[in-house]
């Protein structure tokens, strides 16, 4: 089940000749909300970075290089259906997308592929750590054990 506000949008790769072009943003696109900055973030084979909460910012992810398993959790207490968690694999070779996470979810991820994955984040704001929110990995349940 999707958590409010999440999004996973196909995104087109290009092929060209000496190496593909791949698309990860246009103003126009839908979950398209501003910008801030843009900054990529590395993952070492099986390691996992978490948890992490943004007040203001939206995250939209980009895998370009290697997969990543991105694991959303939402506690926020005016939803449907609180605590529940999304689970959205990324990377060029199954299906290229863009995960768009908006404010209040938290984000934790994991490294799945054989080599040091990349990640892309495309924010709406300027990174500021006045905004952010971080747990240890055991203050939220979850079974990273899966892959």
């Amino acid at each position: 089940m999707a958590i409010n506000g999440v999004l996973v949008s196909p995104l087109s790769i290009i092929d060209t000749k000496g190496g593909d072009v791949l698309h990860a943003m246009k103003e126009g696109d839908y979950g398209y909300s501003g910008f801030g900055e843009a900054y990529f973030s590395t993952i070492e084979p099986k390691a996992i970075k978490g948890w992490k909460l943004h007040r203001e910012m939206v995250l939209n992810l980009i895998v370009p290089i290697g997969v990543v398993r991105f694991i959303l959790y939402d506690d926020r207490q005016n939803q449907d259906e609180p605590n529940q968690f999304q689970e959205v694999v990324l990377s060029v070779e199954d299906s290229y997308n863009r995960l768009t996470v908006p404010p209040l979810v938290w984000v934790g991820f994991q490294g799945l592929g054989l080599e040091k994955s990349l990640v892309l984040n495309i924010a709406n704001i300027e990174h500021s750590p006045k905004e952010i929110e971080r747990k240890e990995l055991e203050e939220i349940k979850f079974d990273w054990r899966m892959y």
